[in-house]
């Protein structure tokens, strides 16, 4: 059973990339995890319960409360989550992760050194390990670039000075495609061969200084011997060089022990967030809110924070990184940067103090709707729900309907604040769609929809349902970009198996609540245009039944079948009409005609 109220939490959570932490009623860490979109990724232990096997729904049972961080990418949250699966140990977290798991690169010990991946961490008297990769694209591409920048042999053998001095191994391929230059023969110096070694140790460690200053001068006296071709070759790697980029936000490598404070306020409260790293990567997180008291400044209260989180998270960190400076000696220095990887780390910090103020504000308002009436607390929900810019105060949903093919109608209803608003519904007949592809009608029906109003000037709604999943929303959408209005009108897909979701240009649905008010709405304005498409469906098939049976009279063509029912609307009525004005409508001969068919007929 589950205890945690996850509701109202649910519908608040971020769509970002993070890492989320889950409490029990014991304020311990039970489980960290990371997910490229955490609302999604949150969302799922609890919608998904049912279905969850017995560890899962153990844990979900087990939760007391959650917290998240955003972090900038889904590759930061796979770094900042193992980081914190390290610190913490949480209990269902054992099982799942294991740094034996993910890659290392291991400059070895051996004589001319290589340069390798292992997974055997728990070697290490093997060389110098740097990591772990959580993803092994990264890692990859280091190793990638050092064979494009130097000549770092690839073979196993044992090159001590004996074997060497003794021949007893050749060169192999890579030497004669240029890409290692012969230590096993003795054809490279250990010295030259260390130097570059260096320059790996350097580059993994963040420091590209030195390998850069290093191709810089060999290419400048290349160039003085007038040696253009080996110029014009350093000068390339140089460039390589220079165009990688390997640091990563929460990976640091310039910044071992810190902590990062940032700090955002209004009128009644602070809002605080914290980041304390060690070695360069983040193992804690916090954000808080502080109630102001009297009319204190925000360099008071950080300066009272960074204290109270310093002594809670035992930070002896030398540094600390702001986006103040309270001008107190906590026996560290204090920097407010401009540029670089630090300031990189107070914006991060920075945009987790903004949605946490942003996710208490929807709260409030909420709490506040409760004493509006139900019209608005309705669309405040829902707004927050689907993360609309505004109101959803209209609404406007379409529908298919072709029953075997038959006949096909679409159909769209209109909402006003949340209620039907009939005199604004129209039906569509598809005009160049044949036969029951409803892609294509839906595409057709949406594009003329909001054709007309554009070209009229008139307003366009605040929300747009199809009924459907990927595929009718996709056709929609390829509507609206044609008139040039995708992207200005929030537009969804609900589908009928669970209920699900869609947005544009996301494969993965969003479950709402089946006892959410959001969803309520939805499903009411998907149902009264399915209802509205059906009851016109149903009056053209009648029509046409109608029209082919009197086709059938002597000397009764479609045309004057058309005509007739057009002006009387049912078989009843013609039935009751007077001679005179069967005359007056289809003249004196088809008059009698129809007459004797009907009741021939009867």
């Amino acid at each position: 059973m589950i205890k945690f109220d996850y509701k109202n939490t649910l519908s608040h959570l971020p769509t970002e990339p993070g890492i989320y932490k889950y409490f029990n009623a014991d304020g311990e860490i039970i489980y960290v995890g990371k997910a490229k979109n955490l609302k999604n990724r949150i969302s799922s232990y609890f919608h998904n319960y049912d279905r969850a096997d017995r560890k899962t729904r153990k844990l979900v049972e087990s939760i007391h409360h959650l917290e998240y961080t955003i972090v900038p990418t889904e590759w930061d949250a796979l770094l900042l989550e193992n980081n914190l699966i390290k610190e913490h140990q949480p209990k269902y977290n054992i099982l799942l992760r294991d740094d034996k798991t993910y890659p290392y690169i291991c400059v070895t010990h051996e004589r001319f050194p290589r340069v390798i991946f292992t997974r055997r961490i728990e070697d290490r008297s093997r060389g110098r390990m740097y990591g772990p990769y959580v993803s092994a694209k990264p890692m990859y591409a280091l190793l990638d670039m050092f064979s494009q920048l130097y000549t770092i042999r690839t073979c196993k053998y044992q090159l001590s000075k004996e074997n060497v001095e003794a021949g007893k191994f050749k060169v192999c391929l890579e030497y004669h495609i240029g890409n290692c230059k012969g230590p096993c023969e003795g054809l490279q110096s250990e010295e030259e061969y260390m130097h570059e070694i260096e320059q790996v140790h350097d580059i993994l460690k963040g420091n590209l200084g030195p390998a850069k200053k290093y191709f810089q001068e060999r290419m400048e006296a290349a160039a003085g011997r007038l040696a253009f071709e080996e110029a014009h070759k350093l000068k390339s790697k140089l460039e390589f060089l220079e165009n990688y980029q390997a640091k990563a936000t929460v990976v640091t490598p310039t910044i071992k022990d810190a902590d990062v404070f940032t700090i955002q306020s209004d009128e009644t409260a602070a809002y605080v967030n914290y980041l304390k790293i060690m070695n360069g990567s983040i193992i804690s997180t916090q954000t808080m809110e502080v109630k102001k008291r009297l009319n204190e400044t925000d360099e008071e209260i950080l300066s009272i924070i960074m204290l109270e989180l310093r002594t809670k998270y035992e930070s002896t960190a030398r540094e600390i990184i702001s986006n103040l400076d309270p001008d107190i000696d906590f026996k560290a220095t204090i920097t407010v940067p401009q540029t670089g990887d630090k300031k990189k780390l107070v914006e991060m910090s920075l945009r987790n103090v903004v949605f946490y103020r942003h996710e208490k504000a929807e709260k409030e308002a909420i709490t506040k709707s409760g004493n509006a009436n139900k019209r608005d607390r309705v669309l405040i929900k829902m707004k927050q729900d689907l993360h609309l810019p505004s109101l959803p105060r209209h609404i406007e949903c379409f529908d298919n309907s072709n029953i075997q093919g038959t006949n096909p109608v679409s159909a769209m209803v209109c909402f006003i604040n949340g209620q039907p608003s009939p005199k604004n519904y129209r039906h569509y007949i598809p005009r160049t769609v044949e036969g029951p592809d409803d892609f294509a009608t839906m595409r057709e029906v949406v594009g003329r929809r909001y054709t007309r109003l554009v070209e009229s000037g008139s307003p366009l709604p605040d929300l747009i349902i199809v009924d459907g999943g990927k595929g009718q929303l996709s056709a929609a959408c390829e509507a609206l970009k044609s008139i040039g209005i995708y992207g200005k009108v929030p537009i969804i897909g609900i589908a009928k198996r669970l209920e699900e979701i869609y947005f544009p240009e996301d494969s993965l649905p969003i479950y709402i609540d089946k006892k959410s008010e959001t969803l309520q709405l939805i499903q009411r304005c998907r149902d009264e245009a399915h209802r509205f498409g059906i009851t016109h469906h149903r009056n053209r098939r009648s029509k046409n039944f109608l029209i082919s049976s009197l086709e059938s009279a002597p000397g009764i063509g479609k045309t004057t079948a058309t005509k007739v029912l057009s002006h009387f609307k049912t078989i009843g009525n013609i039935k009751a009409a007077s001679e005179e004005e069967l005359i007056q409508v289809l003249g004196k001969d088809k008059a009698r005609r129809v007459r004797e068919f009907l009741e021939t007929e009867s």
